[in-house]
């Protein structure tokens, strides 16, 4: 038999198993690790270290999304605002409310207050809100209503497919950028949305990428 099998083929059968050990734990590791809430389910939402409203601040008093996370519209990622920026109105309204401690604490320390991040993606992928915000993409595509959440939680997929469905048809996702940060609003019609997005599309050069090097890089 050495004749005709090498002799390396006798640790042919350990090799497989080893192999096959080793992918299945690669396999199960990733789908471990990415396919948590923190990447890829709708619906999660995590205890903050203080209680902030959306349905409260952006609803009912109205305040513009970009008063808060203000770099959105200039970097790539969507700021968390400082403590100052709420203590712009909280040093006058509910001063002394104990829910607020921490708000009050962090202003004068200086110290962050510790937010747990809800809407993650992998390492892997890039995702430049600038980008979208100022061709017509609103907040709403990404994170829902968020205008109407009392606690923030996790909206959309977030997914590959999920982002694919929008590159594909870009023209059925933008409005005018005046309407970006008004979550409530709708296009009259479909007929309308179809021929707004495809003027966009247009004027502000959209390109629908949809080659890996767009957002694996």
């Amino acid at each position: 038999m050495s004749d005709i099998f090498p002799k390396w083929t006798n640790r042919l059968p350990l090799m497989i198993i080893v192999g096959s050990l080793l992918v299945g734990t690669a396999v199960t590791a990733g789908c471990w690790y990415y396919m948590t809430n923190k990447y890829a389910n709708v619906g999660y939402m995590p205890v903050q270290p203080v209680a902030f409203s959306h349905s409260i601040h952006a609803d009912q008093l109205g305040l513009d999304c970009r008063y808060c996370h203000n770099a959105v519209e200039k970097s790539w990622y969507s700021n968390i605002p400082a403590s100052s920026v709420c203590m712009n109105c909280h040093n006058q309204v509910l001063k002394d409310d104990p829910k607020l401690a921490l708000v009050r604490e962090s202003f004068a320390t200086g110290k962050p207050i510790p937010w747990v991040q809800i809407h993650k993606l992998p390492d892997y992928v890039y995702f430049n809100h600038s980008v979208h915000v100022n061709r017509g993409v609103s907040c709403v595509e990404c994170h829902g209503q968020i205008n109407h959440m009392d606690e923030v939680h996790q909206d959309k997929p977030l997914s590959m497919a999920f982002c694919l469905d929008c590159h594909r048809d870009p023209a059925a996702h933008l409005r005018s950028p005046d309407k970006i940060t008004d979550l409530d609003w709708k296009p009259e019609s479909a007929q309308k949305q179809r021929a707004d997005g495809e003027k966009f599309v247009h004027d502000w050069k959209v390109e629908s990428l949809q080659n890996c090097s767009a957002c694996h890089r």
